[in-house]
Parts: C-alpha cells; sequence; structure tokens
C-alpha cells in the first residue's frame, strides 16, 4: 500500500548469518511480519517457502544440499487471503503432476506459516496491551 507513504522508500536489510538453505523465504516471510509489525499498511502479509524435488520426491522445505543435489527446486511467496502468488520461481524439471504437487504442497504450508506471522503479531500485541495494564493499574496504599 505504497500510497500511504507518498515520496518514500523502505529499506529492509536482512544479514544470514549461518544457512542451510530456504534464505530467500525466510527472508520473504520474515520482511513481512516486520513491515506488518512497524505498522507499515499492507494488503497481507506474505509468507514463503520452498518445495524441492528429491529422489524422484516432491519434498517441503529442502536443505542446502536438498537443494544442490535435488532435481527441481520451487520458491513461492503466497498471500493468503488474496491467493495471490507474489513468487514463484522453479529451477530444475517438474512434470505437471509434480508441479501442481509441489505447487499443492507449498500453498499450503504458506497457509501455515501465515498463521503462524498472524499468532506472533497477537501475541505481542497482546503482551503489550497487558504491560500497558500493569503500568497503569492504580497502586495499593497501605499503612
Amino acid at each position: 500500500m505504497s500510497e500511504a507513504y507518498p515520496r518514500t522508500s523502505i529499506d529492509i536489510f536482512i544479514e544470514i548469518l549461518q544457512s542451510d538453505g530456504g534464505s530467500r523465504c525466510a527472508g520473504i516471510t520474515a520482511a513481512s511480519l516486520a513491515l506488518a509489525d512497524a505498522g507499515v499498511p499492507l494488503k497481507e502479509i506474505v509468507a514463503a517457502c520452498a518445495v524441492c524435488k528429491i529422489d524422484g520426491k516432491v519434498a517441503l522445505d529442502p536443505s542446502d544440499i536438498e537443494d544442490k543435489q535435488g532435481d527441481a527446486d520451487l520458491p513461492i511467496a503466497f498471500m493468503p487471503k488474496s491467493g495471490v502468488i507474489t513468487l514463484l520461481q522453479m529451477d530444475g524439471s517438474l512434470t505437471e503432476e509434480e508441479f501442481n504437487q509441489a505447487l499443492d504442497i507449498g500453498i499450503a504450508a504458506c497457509r501455515k506459516i501465515s498463521e503462524t506471522q498472524v499468532e506472533a503479531l497477537k501475541r505481542k500485541y497482546i503482551w503489550v496491551k497487558e504491560q500497558a495494564e500493569e503500568k497503569h493499574e492504580p497502586q495499593k496504599v497501605t499503612d
């Protein structure tokens, strides 16, 4: 919703200290959550994950070795409320059936990740509310 911030840019820097695969998807997921947490208006939160094909089987969340040794890699970023895919890239080759299976698995995982993102935001703001209420409770006067 860039119209809320005309002539503005928002830079997001992500530093990966150690990675065993999934850095881009984790970065997309974390950046979306950070923007929401910072109060930047968003149409909705983006969640991302990767699906791969390794040893002839479609699998979710490949490690770095599985990604490099696998037959295919399919990172997906998804907005679950609107059903919009914001990133879809395939390296390697999948049959049409494998592609559809990978896409279904990835979208289901993104939906689950999105639920976790929303719950994390809710927990944070419940905690903030509780802290504010504790500070504003009347003090008991004792003799």
